[in-house]
Protein backbone atom coordinates (compact mmCIF):
# COMPACT_ATOMS: atom_id res chain seq x y z
CA UNK A 1 0.00 0.00 0.00
CA UNK A 2 2.75 1.86 0.46
CA UNK A 3 4.72 1.88 -2.34
CA UNK A 4 0.86 2.27 -4.32
CA UNK A 5 1.04 5.52 -2.46
CA UNK A 6 4.61 6.27 -3.60
CA UNK A 7 3.83 5.65 -7.34
CA UNK A 8 0.37 7.69 -7.49
CA UNK A 9 2.13 10.78 -5.83
CA UNK A 10 5.21 10.36 -8.29
CA UNK A 11 2.08 10.31 -11.41
CA UNK A 12 0.36 13.35 -9.65
CA UNK A 13 4.01 14.70 -9.76
CA UNK A 14 4.78 13.90 -12.97
CA UNK A 15 1.11 15.24 -14.38
CA UNK A 16 1.87 18.59 -12.55
CA UNK A 17 5.37 18.92 -13.99
CA UNK A 18 4.09 18.12 -17.95
CA UNK A 19 0.80 20.33 -17.31
CA UNK A 20 2.23 23.44 -16.39
CA UNK A 21 3.76 24.49 -19.75
CA UNK A 22 0.50 23.94 -21.18
CA UNK A 23 -1.01 26.21 -18.27
CA UNK A 24 1.36 29.39 -18.95
CA UNK A 25 0.51 28.77 -22.59
CA UNK A 26 -3.22 29.44 -22.07
CA UNK A 27 -2.70 32.21 -19.30
CA UNK A 28 -0.73 34.26 -21.42
CA UNK A 29 -3.65 36.31 -22.36
CA UNK A 30 -4.61 37.01 -19.06
CA UNK A 31 -1.06 38.88 -18.62
CA UNK A 32 -1.99 41.16 -21.33
CA UNK A 33 -3.33 45.13 -21.45
CA UNK A 34 -6.64 44.97 -21.13
CA UNK A 35 -8.27 47.87 -23.68
CA UNK A 36 -9.37 49.83 -20.92
CA UNK A 37 -5.69 50.05 -19.47
CA UNK A 38 -4.72 50.79 -22.75
CA UNK A 39 -6.66 53.60 -23.50
CA UNK A 40 -6.20 55.09 -19.95
CA UNK A 41 -2.22 54.77 -20.38
CA UNK A 42 -2.28 56.40 -24.08
CA UNK A 43 -4.99 59.56 -23.04
CA UNK A 44 -1.85 59.87 -19.47
CA UNK A 45 0.48 59.68 -22.57
CA UNK A 46 -1.23 62.50 -24.47
CA UNK A 47 -1.23 64.76 -21.52
CA UNK A 48 2.15 64.52 -20.34
CA UNK A 49 3.23 65.11 -23.88
CA UNK A 50 0.68 67.84 -24.21
CA UNK A 51 2.40 69.78 -20.77
CA UNK A 52 6.05 68.94 -22.77
CA UNK A 53 3.92 70.92 -25.82
CA UNK A 54 2.78 73.68 -24.18
CA UNK A 55 6.54 73.87 -22.09
CA UNK A 56 7.96 74.25 -26.05
CA UNK A 57 5.32 77.11 -26.73
CA UNK A 58 5.61 79.33 -23.72
CA UNK A 59 9.69 79.28 -23.82
CA UNK A 60 9.08 80.26 -27.57
CA UNK A 61 7.24 83.20 -26.77
CA UNK A 62 9.72 83.92 -23.69
CA UNK A 63 7.52 83.39 -20.62
CA UNK A 64 9.76 81.38 -18.27
CA UNK A 65 6.78 81.39 -15.84
CA UNK A 66 4.37 79.65 -18.21
CA UNK A 67 7.44 77.28 -18.97
CA UNK A 68 7.64 76.95 -15.23
CA UNK A 69 4.02 76.07 -14.46
CA UNK A 70 5.03 72.50 -15.91
CA UNK A 71 7.20 71.70 -12.92
CA UNK A 72 5.52 70.80 -9.46
CA UNK A 73 5.66 74.18 -7.27
CA UNK A 74 7.50 73.14 -4.36
CA UNK A 75 10.82 73.39 -2.66
CA UNK A 76 11.56 69.50 -3.26
CA UNK A 77 11.16 70.07 -7.05
CA UNK A 78 14.58 68.86 -8.11
CA UNK A 79 16.69 70.00 -11.28
CA UNK A 80 19.94 68.75 -12.65
CA UNK A 81 21.93 70.29 -15.33
CA UNK A 82 25.78 70.80 -15.74
CA UNK A 83 26.68 69.36 -12.84
CA UNK A 84 24.74 71.16 -10.43
CA UNK A 85 21.44 70.22 -8.59
CA UNK A 86 19.43 73.04 -7.65
CA UNK A 87 16.29 72.31 -5.31
CA UNK A 88 13.21 74.14 -5.13
CA UNK A 89 10.26 75.86 -7.67
CA UNK A 90 11.83 78.83 -6.55
CA UNK A 91 15.55 78.10 -7.16
CA UNK A 92 14.63 76.39 -10.49
CA UNK A 93 12.95 79.39 -11.62
CA UNK A 94 15.52 81.98 -10.02
CA UNK A 95 18.36 79.62 -12.41
CA UNK A 96 15.95 79.75 -15.54
CA UNK A 97 15.71 83.32 -15.55
CA UNK A 98 19.69 84.07 -14.72
CA UNK A 99 21.24 81.88 -17.10
CA UNK A 100 18.41 82.99 -20.34
CA UNK A 101 18.07 86.12 -19.25
CA UNK A 102 17.34 87.73 -22.37
CA UNK A 103 15.44 86.24 -25.64
CA UNK A 104 18.39 85.91 -27.51
CA UNK A 105 19.70 83.10 -24.68
CA UNK A 106 16.26 81.76 -25.10
CA UNK A 107 16.30 81.09 -28.56
CA UNK A 108 13.68 78.88 -30.05
CA UNK A 109 13.56 75.32 -27.78
CA UNK A 110 12.68 72.15 -29.98
CA UNK A 111 11.67 69.12 -27.96
CA UNK A 112 11.67 65.77 -30.08
CA UNK A 113 11.96 62.01 -29.49
CA UNK A 114 9.53 61.45 -26.60
CA UNK A 115 9.53 58.23 -24.99
CA UNK A 116 6.95 58.16 -21.90
CA UNK A 117 6.77 55.46 -19.42
CA UNK A 118 3.84 55.30 -17.58
CA UNK A 119 5.09 53.49 -13.93
CA UNK A 120 1.59 53.95 -12.07
CA UNK A 121 -1.61 55.98 -12.19
CA UNK A 122 0.41 58.72 -10.59
CA UNK A 123 3.78 57.79 -11.90
CA UNK A 124 5.77 58.64 -15.35
CA UNK A 125 9.29 58.98 -16.92
CA UNK A 126 9.67 60.92 -19.77
CA UNK A 127 13.04 60.85 -21.93
CA UNK A 128 13.69 63.11 -24.74
CA UNK A 129 16.25 65.30 -26.61
CA UNK A 130 16.46 69.14 -26.81
CA UNK A 131 17.68 71.60 -28.99
CA UNK A 132 18.08 75.82 -28.60
CA UNK A 133 18.37 77.53 -32.08
CA UNK A 134 19.99 80.65 -31.32
CA UNK A 135 22.05 83.00 -33.42
CA UNK A 136 25.42 81.94 -33.04
CA UNK A 137 25.14 78.48 -31.54
CA UNK A 138 22.64 75.36 -31.42
CA UNK A 139 23.25 73.83 -27.93
CA UNK A 140 21.47 70.72 -27.61
CA UNK A 141 21.32 67.76 -25.15
CA UNK A 142 18.90 64.98 -23.46
CA UNK A 143 16.82 64.92 -20.95
CA UNK A 144 14.93 63.00 -18.04
CA UNK A 145 11.95 63.96 -16.32
CA UNK A 146 10.14 62.70 -13.44
CA UNK A 147 6.61 63.70 -13.50
CA UNK A 148 3.57 62.58 -10.72
CA UNK A 149 0.20 63.32 -10.97
CA UNK A 150 -0.86 65.72 -8.03
CA UNK A 151 -4.68 66.74 -7.66
CA UNK A 152 -4.96 65.54 -11.21
CA UNK A 153 -2.41 67.04 -13.24
CA UNK A 154 1.00 65.92 -14.45
CA UNK A 155 4.06 68.07 -13.06
CA UNK A 156 7.57 67.50 -13.60
CA UNK A 157 9.25 66.91 -9.80
CA UNK A 158 12.67 66.10 -11.07
CA UNK A 159 14.03 67.23 -14.07
CA UNK A 160 17.97 65.89 -15.37
CA UNK A 161 18.97 67.83 -18.14
CA UNK A 162 22.29 66.96 -20.19
CA UNK A 163 23.77 68.98 -23.06
CA UNK A 164 25.76 67.30 -25.84
CA UNK A 165 27.99 69.99 -26.26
Amino acid sequence: MAQSKTLDMKHLIAALVLSLPLAACTTSGAVQTPPAAAVSSAAEVGAITALLEQQDEAWNRGDIDAFMDGYWRSPELRFASGGNVTRGWDETNARYRRVYATSDLMGRLVTSDYEIVILSPDAAIAHGAWLLERAGDRPSGLYTLVLRKIDGEWLIVSDTTTSAD
